[in-house]
């Protein structure tokens, strides 16, 4: 008796299916277990470098080491969820690939950290709680690991789940709830406290409104015109010189200030010359560019690309300056607090491998664990192109560089998402028609035009995605509460020990 053709074919067929989908779970698993290894192999690097070089703490050297290997822990979950805010406008925008958004980002966010970072460090780790004489030193070194700890856990689950969340939020949470935990509500700083809350609420609404009006200039002066290009050589060059002027502000007032110290007229000085330099030497590029482009809008939207990752790579600098904060203001504050006499003291100096920490964490993270937040930031809230992308980078930007300067550790997801909706928000604006009013009388019509032109009718195009404004609201909402009492239960847990 001869075998079924049709049977044999149909067995073989499975084979394939059956391997194929062992290959991919196999390419599955070996996508996460390789980041996580890596992930360890850093951390016990960290651990390794502190515990060996620090044996003038005597036996504190134990729980620096300890909170050294949390703050890098915290970093990478930095890098895996806060920067892809920094990157995911230029990856949306088709302007950058993931690959090179990283590699953009690890340096910048590195570069800031490093030289700039100093400031914001100062307040998370003094100006949230005010120890006094109610905590022990050892009470406060619990508080801060607990702090840290929680917030790393918090801001890890929020990756996993794709949740954009604020790692500034967790951070503010985790040292709260600590800190409660440790000595009741009247530990906790709360005049500081309403700032930091305020520039939660100022930083998006300010983010959306600076990207909405750059995004208008640009529609007003390039986009809705008839000759475009022409145009585009007056705009573009002045946009350039505009982000050269702040960037050079920026550097002369806080990225340089270890080595630098300019009164305000040079700093106002070298802005100008930062702005007329980048302008003349732009222009003549603008203007061979439109040679070879189309009258279009997606002709213009190309001589955007290179002001994006210059904007993008100025955020990334300012993220590194500003949110370095949240990975190694505890460990600073536990840093201080080491050593034969030491105590708790309201001026903290940072080590220069505690700064290295942070940056290089939020670097790898970003390698590691950053491409699908990427991807989320940078496609899921609204549609972006090059000039959007450019608006959001660039808004976001120099909001986080003024809260920097201020040293308030506003939230740079905040101020991203806050810029995407506001550009997603003008969109629809701009784009939605007006009310048709129904005439009396016009029951019938010659035409389909003629009737919609009298029907009763709007038509309006949702640009903005309002179910990811709910999903990102609750994770904000939720954040401050849930890492603070984590890092009360953790505070509690290290007591007990």
């Amino acid at each position: 008796m001869s075998s079924n053709p049709r049977k044999i074919e149909n067995r073989y067929v499975n084979d394939l299916r059956r391997l194929d989908f062992f290959q991919s779970q196999f390419g599955n698993l070996k996508s996460v277990t390789v980041p996580l290894g890596l992930s360890v192999v850093f951390l016990a690097i960290v651990g390794i470098y502190v515990g060996s070089t620090q044996e003038n703490l005597g036996e504190d050297w134990l729980i620096v080491a300890v909170a050294a290997v949390v703050g890098g822990y915290m970093a990478l979950n930095i890098g895996a969820n806060d920067v892809a805010n920094n990157m995911g406008p230029a990856v949306g925008g088709k302007v950058l690939t993931v690959t090179g958004a990283i590699l953009i980002a690890a340096v910048c966010e590195s570069a800031g950290a490093l030289l700039a970072g100093g400031d914001v460090v100062k307040t998370v780790s003094k100006g949230i709680i005010s120890p006094g004489e109610s905590v022990s030193v050892g009470e406060f070194r619990d508080l801060m690991l607990s702090a840290l700890f929680a917030a790393a856990l918090w801001i890890n689950l929020a990756t996993m789940l794709n949740a954009p969340v604020s790692t500034t939020h967790s951070i503010v949470g985790g040292v709260l709830g600590a800190g409660i935990a440790a000595a009741g509500f009247g530990l906790v700083n709360w005049g500081t406290m309403g700032a930091i809350a305020a520039s939660w609420v100022i930083s998006p609404v300010f983010g959306a409104i600076c990207a909405a009006g750059i995004l208008f200039v640009i529609k007003k002066k390039i986009l809705l015109v008839e000759d475009k290009l022409a145009a585009a050589k007056t705009w573009v060059p002045i946009m350039i010189g505009l982000m050269a002027c702040a960037f050079a502000a920026y550097m002369a007032m806080k990225g340089l200030k270890k080595i630098w110290h300019p009164s305000l007229f040079e700093i106002v000085l070298y802005s100008l010359l930062a702005f007329a330099v980048s302008y003349f030497l732009s222009k003549p590029y603008i203007a061979r560019r439109v040679l070879s482009l189309e009258n279009t809008r997606q002709g213009v939207y190309r001589l955007f690309d290179i002001p994006l990752i210059a904007g993008a790579a100025l955020l990334s600098f300012a993220h590194g300056a500003n949110d370095v904060a949240n990975a190694v203001g505890p460990l600073a504050a536990i840093v201080s607090t080491a050593g034969e006499g030491a105590g708790i003291s309201s001026n903290v100096t940072i080590p220069i491998w505690v700064m290295a920490i942070g940056a290089f964490g939020i670097a790898f993270g970003l390698g590691l664990f950053g491409p699908k937040l990427i991807a989320v930031v940078g496609e899921k809230i609204t549609r972006l192109n090059s000039p959007r992308s450019y608006c959001v980078a660039l808004s976001a930007a120099v909001t986080v560089l003024i809260a920097t300067t201020l040293g308030l550790p506003v939230s740079s997801t905040h101020i991203a998402v806050g810029a995407v909706f506001g550009v997603g928000f003008l969109r629809e604006f701009m784009e939605n028609p007006n009310t048709r009013k129904l005439r009396p009388g016009h029951k019938l019509n010659a035409t389909a035009q003629d009737a919609f032109n009298s029907k009763d009718y709007r038509s309006v195009r949702r640009l903005v995605r309002r179910n990811f404004v709910l999903s990102i609201a609750a994770a904000w909402i939720i954040t401050v509460p849930a890492s603070a009492l984590l890092a009360a239960a953790v505070y509690a847990a290290l007591q007990s020990l």
